[in-house]
C-alpha cells in the first residue's frame, strides 16, 4: 500500500496529508482552478507558506473530497483519521452525571480529602473538553484534573494519557494510585503520534513546555489535542505565559481549540503587536509584544481557570526580603574587569562573524549574572550558615550548577547537603528531595531548570534566590517549590541583590509580572515599557 501510495504521489506531485499540527495540508502546484476550489471550501483553510501548502481543519474533509472529486491522494494516516472522524465516538453523558461519577466528596483510598478549589476545579475540567487549568503552584492541580478523568473514565469508557517531564512520573504515578485510576505517562521529550481508539482524556502537565509555537513538542501536543479519538484535553501549569509575551499563550490555546487560535496571524496582529519589519533585506514578520491585554484576559477567561493561593488556602504567609550585596573595592575592580572582558570577548567574536552584533544586550546581561552569582557566594554563604546554625531547613536556587557546587563543597564542614542538579537521574534526584524532606539534610541546593520544577520542598523555611531567572514564572516556580500545602510555618524567600545588575533583573521581573497580571487578574494599570537593549545600556552607563 505505501509504495502505491509513494508512486501516486509522484505521478500527481499533489497529495492530502496531515500535517504536524494535525490538520489537514492540500499539497498541489499552482492550477487556477484548484486554487479557485480551495478558497470556497468552508470551514475555510489558509495558505501555509513554510509548508508550501493549504491547511484545513478536519472538518473541511468532507468538502475537500467533494471538490478534488478523488483528483488528489490521500496519504494514509490522514485516511485512518478520517475514518475515525466520519465514525464519531458516543456523545459523554450529561454534566450532572460526570459529576456525581467523579465522587469529589469522598475520602481518597489513602484518607485524605480533596479541597474545596480542587472539587470546584475537577467540575470546571468536566465541564469543558478543552481547558488550560492554571492555578498557582502548589494548589495541587494534579489531584484536580485526576479526580476529574476518573469520571470521564467511569461513565465513557476512555483511557487517561498524561504527558509530563520524566522526573515527575513518579509524582503521577503515586497520585494515580491514590485515586486508583489507570494512567499512560507520556515525556514531553517524545510524545505519542497516536491515541488510544476507544477515546482519551489527554493531561499535559507543566504544559509551559509547549509556549514556543515552533517548537516540535508544541506542535506534538497540538496534533494530540486534535485526534478524533480524543475526549478532552486539559492542561496544566501554574505559568501559562512565563516571560509575560502572549505569543507564549497562543499554542496552549491551540491545544484546548480556543476559538482565538483559529487565525494565527490575527491573534499575533491583536496581541502580539505583530508587523513586518525591514532587516537587511528582508521583510520579517515580529510578533513579540503585548498589546490589548485586557480584551485578552476577557477573551480567554471561558477556558482558563487561575486562582492564587491566599483564596484557596489558609497558608502560613511567603515573605520576599531584599539582601543587598557590597563589594569592597578590590571585589568591585574584580568584577569591572571581568565583566569588560566579557564585553571585549563578544565584540571581537562579533565581528569574526561568530556571533550576532545584534544580540550584545543580551550577552552583556548574562555575563552580568555569570560574574554576579560568582561575586555573591561569600555572602550567600554567610547568609545560609546563620540560618542552619540556628537550626533552619534551607533550600538554595542557581541558575549556575558551578555556583552550586562551589556553595556546597564551601558549605560542607557546617553540614551536609543534597544537590539538585539536572545531571543526576530521575530516581536519584527524587533521592536527594526524599532526604531533604525527611530532615536527613538540612540543606538543599538546587538549579532552577531541576529543583523548580515539580518537587514538594515545603520542610523549608528559608529559600534563598543566589540570583533571579529572567523570567517571572521560574522565579514563582522556585519558592512555591516550598510554599505549598503541608507546610507548617512562614516561608521567607531571601533575594540577593549585587547592584544595579540584579536591579535591572528584578526589574525585568516585575515589567513582565505586569503583563501576566494583566491577563490572569484583569488589572487596570498603564504598562511601563522598555527594551532590553536601553535598559542594559543605561546600566552599562551608571555601572
Amino acid at each position: 500500500m505505501e509504495c502505491t501510495f509513494a508512486k501516486s504521489v509522484a505521478a500527481h506531485r499533489c497529495l492530502l496529508r496531515l500535517g504536524a499540527t494535525g490538520l489537514i495540508e492540500v499539497v498541489s502546484p499552482f492550477d487556477a482552478v484548484t486554487q479557485a476550489q480551495l478558497r470556497a471550501i468552508r470551514p475555510r483553510g489558509r495558505w501555509a507558506a513554510p509548508q508550501a501548502c493549504w491547511e484545513f481543519p478536519l472538518a473541511a474533509a468532507g468538502a475537500l473530497r467533494s471538490a478534488l472529486a478523488g483528483r488528489f491522494p490521500i496519504e494514509p494516516e490522514l485516511v485512518r483519521w478520517l475514518d475515525w472522524f466520519d465514525k464519531p465516538l458516543p456523545p459523554l453523558p450529561p454534566h450532572r452525571e460526570l459529576i456525581a461519577a467523579a465522587a469529589l466528596q469522598e475520602p481518597l483510598p489513602d484518607g485524605r480529602l480533596l479541597y474545596a478549589h480542587q472539587r470546584a476545579g475537577a467540575r470546571w475540567l468536566l465541564a469543558r473538553r478543552g481547558a488550560l487549568l492554571a492555578d498557582d503552584m502548589g494548589l495541587g492541580k494534579t489531584l484536580t484534573a485526576l479526580a476529574a478523568a476518573r469520571a470521564m473514565v467511569r461513565l465513557a469508557d476512555c483511557r487517561v494519557v498524561v504527558v509530563a517531564p520524566v522526573g515527575l512520573h513518579p509524582h503521577w504515578q503515586r497520585e494515580a494510585a491514590a485515586m486508583q485510576l489507570q494512567i499512560e505517562l507520556q515525556s514531553w521529550a517524545r510524545l505519542t503520534a497516536e491515541l488510544p481508539p476507544a477515546g482519551c482524556v489527554l493531561i499535559a502537565d507543566e504544559a509551559h513546555y509547549a509556549q514556543n509555537g515552533r517548537a516540535r513538542r508544541s506542535a506534538a501536543l497540538v496534533r494530540l489535542s486534535r485526534h478524533p479519538r480524543l475526549r478532552a484535553s486539559w492542561l496544566l501549569t501554574g505559568t501559562p505565559m512565563k516571560n509575560g509575551r502572549p505569543a507564549q499563550l497562543y499554542p496552549l490555546l491551540a491545544a484546548i481549540g480556543h476559538p482565538l487560535a483559529h487565525d494565527q496571524r490575527a491573534f499575533e496582529e491583536r496581541f502580539c503587536g505583530g508587523h513586518w519589519r525591514e532587516q537587511a533585506g528582508r521583510r520579517l514578520w515580529q510578533a513579540q509584544g503585548a498589546t490589548n491585554l485586557e480584551e485578552l484576559h476577557r477573551l480567554v477567561r471561558p477556558l482558563l481557570l487561575h486562582r492564587r493561593k491566599q483564596h484557596c488556602l489558609d497558608l502560613p504567609p511567603k515573605l520576599r526580603c531584599l539582601v543587598p550585596v557590597e563589594l569592597d573595592p578590590d571585589q568591585a575592580l574584580g568584577f569591572q574587569h571581568g565583566l569588560e572582558q566579557k564585553v571585549l570577548d563578544y565584540r571581537s567574536r562579533a565581528r569574526l562573524g561568530l556571533v550576532r552584533r545584534d544580540a550584545e544586550a543580551l550577552a552583556v546581561l548574562t555575563a552580568l549574572r555569570q560574574l554576579g552569582s560568582h561575586y555573591k557566594l561569600p555572602a550567600a554563604r554567610a547568609l545560609v550558615a546563620s540560618l542552619l546554625r540556628a537550626g533552619e531547613s534551607v533550600v538554595v536556587f542557581t541558575a549556575f550548577v558551578g555556583s552550586a557546587q562551589l556553595l556546597q563543597q564551601q558549605l560542607a564542614p557546617l553540614a551536609q547537603a543534597s544537590l539538585l542538579i539536572g545531571k543526576l537521574a530521575p530516581p536519584e534526584r527524587q533521592h536527594q528531595v526524599d532526604a531533604f524532606q525527611r530532615g536527613d539534610v538540612p540543606l538543599l541546593l538546587a538549579t532552577y531548570g531541576t529543583g523548580g520544577l515539580g518537587f514538594t520542598l515545603h520542610r523549608a523555611r528559608h529559600v534563598v534566590l543566589l540570583e533571579r531567572p529572567w523570567t517571572p514564572g521560574d522565579a514563582e516556580q522556585a519558592e512555591d517549590r516550598c510554599h505549598r500545602i503541608g507546610m507548617g510555618a512562614p516561608l521567607t524567600c531571601h533575594w540577593l541583590q549585587l547592584g544595579v545588575a540584579d536591579q535591572l533583573v528584578d526589574g525585568l521581573i516585575a515589567s513582565k509580572a505586569e503583563r501576566i497580571a494583566l491577563v490572569l487578574h484583569r488589572r487596570e494599570q498603564q504598562l511601563r515599557r522598555q527594551s532590553l537593549g536601553a535598559m542594559v545600556d543605561d546600566l552599562l552607563s551608571r555601572w
